[in-house]
């Protein structure tokens, strides 16, 4: 289950980011970077904490003086320089700012950032991902698969929200339209974008939790379908009859994953 908990891990990270990202607001707006989450995503990074003067300094973890430091400030910057030089810039004494070069070091930057805040936030996301080894085979797919079969039938629906995460993430799907979406319901699917024509979605898998229902709506939807859209919510309600329903679903996600990953078979 090594491969599945890395990929937990890498669901985490991305989902940090994000939230992290949502904080930042425009330089009028008064919002203040989540810092709390950010300190949950750099603690999953190989950087190391520590505390100077009135910063809070995070760094890689080499025998080099030149290294990047992020500090945990609302600017999110992330330096390429030494913890002296970040200490300078960042803080310093009223003595070091009566040196005219200290002075122009404090006021410009440039010379070493490497990059602050959203692009700050990726770069340690980045980091934090590539610490994981996301290979995997087809006996990883398989546990995947069986831990979601054995929640749906246990009526676990934290290990099928789980398992559907999992797949998502190995399909590449992303947030579906709100108007795809149904109360007290998980939908999931792809999305298609054809040169020329509007954004398609679909087929979808759609868990009921409540009832804990899965099942597959096996046609793709445009945004403005509004019929088809009825379809679907019509199919969630049990209204119109799905195309798989059941444990069945893991498998189909399983082979959705196979055909996208040839190399597996």
């Amino acid at each position: 289950m090594y491969f599945k908990e890395n990929l937990l891990k890498k669901i985490r990270i991305d989902r940090m980011a994000e939230k992290i990202l949502n904080s930042i607001g425009p330089p009028d707006s008064g919002r203040k970077v989540d810092k709390e989450t950010m300190r949950k995503m750099l603690e999953m990074s190989a950087y190391q904490t520590r505390k100077e003067r009135d910063l809070e300094l995070y760094m890689q973890d080499n025998a080099s003086d030149i290294k990047k430091i992020l500090v945990l400030d609302n600017e999110l910057p992330v330096y390429n320089t030494t913890v002296a030089d970040v200490v300078l810039r960042k803080s310093p004494t009223l003595k070091e700012m009566l040196s005219i070069r200290n002075a122009l070091k404090i006021l410009n930057d440039a010379d070493v950032l490497v990059c602050k805040k959203e692009d700050s936030i990726r770069f340690i996301q980045n980091e934090c991902i590539s610490l994981l080894d996301l290979t995997f085979h087809v006996s990883d797919l398989q546990e995947i698969q069986k831990d979601g079969v054995a929640s749906f039938e246990r009526g676990y629906t934290d290990g099928v929200e789980e398992t559907l995460d999992l797949f998502s993430e190995l399909l590449g799907y992303t947030p579906l339209p709100k108007e795809f979406m149904i109360s007290n319901h998980i939908i999931i699917g792809p999305s298609i974008q054809e040169s020329g024509r509007e954004t398609l979605f679909g087929p979808f898998i759609i868990y009921g939790i409540i009832h804990n229902t899965i099942m597959l709506f096996d046609d793709k939807i445009g945004i403005k379908e509004k019929e088809k859209i009825e379809r679907l919510h019509m199919t969630a309600s049990g209204r119109e009859k799905a195309s798989k329903e059941g444990s069945a679903i893991f498998q189909y996600l399983s082979d959705c994953v196979l055909l996208k990953n040839p190399e597996l078979t």
